[in-house]
């Protein structure tokens, strides 16, 4: 009796560790409460900015918070790409912005970028090789058949298809806001529908990630 529990208590362990990694890994990147904070808060400095001074001050502060915040995540030991890319953004939106003269195309990246996702989720979908599977099935060496076992592709049509949903919502709304040249709502919905919507993906394509290695790798 003792025995046949040590031997489960293994086996749940070495099954659910591969797990815990994949999650752990997740959410490295996507960076917690404070990735969150360091995403948004440049966007925010800028809504609230841009009504009382000109875009191309409006646009340099931006810019200053954002690589104070690279600072503070340099200090605090992130890798230098995951502290500068902050940077970056902001800067490319600011320079689009800047070029075109309009407050509303510092979210110009972001619009298009959703409606890319939204259309390269939604084509791996029609193609019946739904994204995520491919993206798992390549981090495992691409030897594996996933699309032949239905459990493993049926998770990965739903994971891909939250990821199109995601996408899509993102684009349909700023996409309207944008048109209707509402600035400060514009910098809302990229708050509202940044890392909270992507966290909400994240845990339906790490579940799919999850039954895929059990299924396929934990098999006999």
């Amino acid at each position: 009796m003792t025995t046949m529990d040590r031997i489960d208590d293994r086996t749940d362990e070495t099954t659910t560790a591969p797990a815990f990694e994949q999650k752990q890994t997740m959410l490295d990147h996507l960076g917690g409460p404070s990735g969150m904070v360091y995403t948004t808060l440049p966007v925010v400095v800028f809504a609230a900015t841009v009504p009382f001074a000109p875009l191309p001050i409006t646009i340099g502060i931006a810019v200053a918070v954002a690589l104070v915040l690279a600072g503070v995540r340099l200090l605090r030991g992130e890798k230098v790409s995951a502290a500068l890319g902050g940077v970056f953004g902001v800067a490319a939106a600011g320079g689009i912005a800047a070029w075109t003269g309009s407050a509303n195309d510092f979210f110009l990246i972001g619009i298009w970028a959703s409606l890319a996702g939204a259309v390269v989720t939604l084509a791996s979908l029609l193609a019946r090789r739904p994204i995520t599977g491919l993206a798992w099935n390549a981090l495992h060496g691409g030897t594996h058949h996933w699309r032949e076992d239905r459990p493993s592709l049926r998770a990965h049509y739903i994971a891909t298809l939250a990821a199109t949903a995601v996408f899509t919502a993102r684009f349909i709304v700023k996409e309207w806001l944008y048109l209707a040249d509402s600035t400060g709502w514009l910098a809302f919905a990229k708050v509202a529908m940044g890392t909270p919507l992507t966290a909400l993906a994240a845990v339906v394509v790490v579940w799919a990630f999850r039954r895929t290695t059990k299924r396929l790798l934990h098999q006999s």
